[in-house]
C-alpha cells in the first residue's frame, strides 16, 4: 500500500505545501523555506517525511541536496486515484448507456 505512506505524508498541511514547492522543479532547503512560516531545519524535517513517503527524493549539487518529486512514487500515488477515475467512468457510461435504452424504448412504443 505504497499509496497509503504518500497520503498519510500529504495529511499535514504543511507538509503539502513543502511538497508543491517542488512541482516547477528541484529546489534546495534553502529555496523551499522561503517564505514558509515554519524554519529550514522544520522544512529539512518535512522533506524527510515526503522521502520515506517516497514523493520526493534528492541529489547532491555542490555543498547542497537538492529536493525534486519522486515521478515512482507520484506514479504510485497516480495510478491508485485513477482507479477511482475509471471505477466512475465505467459507472457513468452504463448509466448513459442504461439511459439510451430507456429513452430508445419510449419511442419505440409511441
Amino acid at each position: 500500500m505504497a499509496y497509503g505512506n504518500a497520503l498519510s505524508a500529504l495529511a499535514d498541511p504543511t507538509r503539502r505545501r513543502v511538497f508543491e514547492r517542488l512541482k516547477d522543479g528541484p529546489h534546495a532547503v534553502t529555496e523551499i523555506a522561503r517564505g514558509l512560516p515554519v524554519s529550514r531545519p522544520a522544512v529539512s524535517q518535512h522533506l524527510k517525511v515526503l522521502k520515506e513517503a517516497g514523493l520526493v527524493a534528492d541529489r547532491p549539487v555542490g555543498t547542497r541536496r537538492v529536493y525534486y518529486i519522486d515521478p515512482q512514487g507520484l506514479g504510485a500515488l497516480r495510478k491508485w486515484l485513477d482507479g477511482f477515475w475509471d471505477e466512475a467512468l465505467a459507472a457513468f457510461q452504463a448509466e448513459a448507456e442504461r439511459s439510451a435504452k430507456d429513452m430508445q424504448g419510449r419511442t419505440d412504443d409511441k
